[in-house]
């Protein structure tokens, strides 16, 4: 096998093929990256739960296939002098590596002992703008579960219809749900779960631009096509919560505030709080403006903020991390506050239809004082 590309190529593909490497395996083979050279360079790291592949031009003047160490081919790569590096890997899997003066040989193996990439060639794929997808999957990945006891709750679920692509994540505390309308109809319906840590890895490849991204649905596996990026992943299987049951519709109290001043006085009284001092943020949403207080051991922090509506005297309490959490996601300027009693979660949603969001936080029991 022997190649050519530029460095700056190569660094990219490793830099994110190399992801999903595995650390430490019982099968040796998949703590290498495996470099394909057919019509194009190809770049694999594989985790067996999750592959990426990162393809990338270069001048290949012998095909051929090999698994390099991942680490060391890595290191050498990002030190070598910028322009076009060579690369040539003879019949007994040694490597010799040239960029300008530097060269470097180290050691390959065979191909034949990686294992095989799940197949994801059924169905249509559906495409969408990276930069919406990026925000799909920023705008609900933090709501994602950490229990194991729950797997199906440590991914997010995407809904796939004619009209829109939804998805949704729950903890058990709350609630993100981010909805994608197309110009132009899917033509499918699916419904899968996608892990977050994979899910991670999608973000990081997305880009803020309106190019396409594509995904296709196996009957085990989920493929997206990003770019010169393709990753595969295994889909969690389980019975995700009807989310469409649990969050409340029609409340009663409707107010609507600023995301950015609502959101600073969150913060500001959540600097007394923390996994060690715990406390919920005690609100009372009165006419055109909630008060917001905690204490803990440390101090104690108020604070206030306006809005247009009555709550009507509501006292509610919440995690002050999780709703700040939901505030920080918001993609508008404004947002609707919707709340029905001191018992019941407060959900956000648009304040137009321009948008289709809904983020749902269950309320914490707070003493009377």
């Amino acid at each position: 096998m022997r190649f050519t590309c530029e460095k700056s190529m190569l660094v990219t593909g490793l830099n994110i093929a190399g992801r999903t490497v595995a650390q430490k395996s019982s099968l040796t083979a998949i703590e290498g990256i495996l470099c394909k050279a057919g019509h194009c360079l190809a770049l694999t790291g594989y985790n067996m739960e999750t592959a990426i592949t990162y393809e990338i031009e270069a001048d290949i003047t012998d095909p051929g296939e090999c698994i390099l160490p991942a680490r060391l081919f890595g290191d050498i790569i990002r030190r070598l002098p910028e322009g076009p590096v060579t690369v040539v890997v003879d019949e007994g899997f040694k490597v010799s590596i040239r960029a300008g003066y530097a060269s470097f040989t180290i050691a390959a193996e065979t191909a034949e002992d990686y294992p095989d990439l799940p197949d994801v060639n059924t169905g249509r794929a559906v495409e969408i703008p990276q930069n919406r997808l990026k925000e799909m999957i920023s705008g609900t990945i933090f709501a994602v579960s950490e229990n194991q006891g729950r797997p199906i709750h440590t991914g997010v679920k995407f809904e796939v219809t004619d009209d829109s692509v939804t998805a949704v994540a729950v903890d058990g505390f709350r609630l993100a749900r981010r909805t994608y309308h197309p110009q132009e109809g899917t033509g499918r319906e699916m419904n899968f779960v996608v892990p977050a840590p994979s899910l991670k890895e999608v973000e990081k490849i997305l880009t803020d631009t309106e190019d396409p991204a594509a995904f296709t649905l196996g009957p085990k596996h989920i493929l997206f096509q990003i770019g010169n990026a393709t990753l595969v992943c295994r889909l969690l299987e389980g019975e995700f919560l009807d989310w469409r049951r649990v969050v409340p519709t029609n409340c009663p109290i409707q107010l609507v505030a600023h995301v950015s001043d609502l959101s600073s006085s969150v913060e500001r009284v959540g600097l007394i709080v923390s996994e060690k001092y715990k406390s919920p943020v005690r609100c009372v949403f009165g006419n055109q403006e909630v008060q917001m207080r905690t204490s803990t051991s440390i101090g104690a922090a108020e604070d206030r903020c306006s809005f247009a509506g009555d709550g009507k005297e509501l006292e509610i309490g919440f995690n002050v991390r999780y709703l700040a959490d939901a505030l920080r996601a918001i993609p508008t300027e404004e947002v609707t506050l919707e709340l029905t009693n001191g018992l019941s979660p407060i959900v956000l949603t648009p304040v137009d239809d321009k948008h289709d969001f809904a983020y749902m936080v269950l309320p914490v029991r707070i003493k009377n004082v």
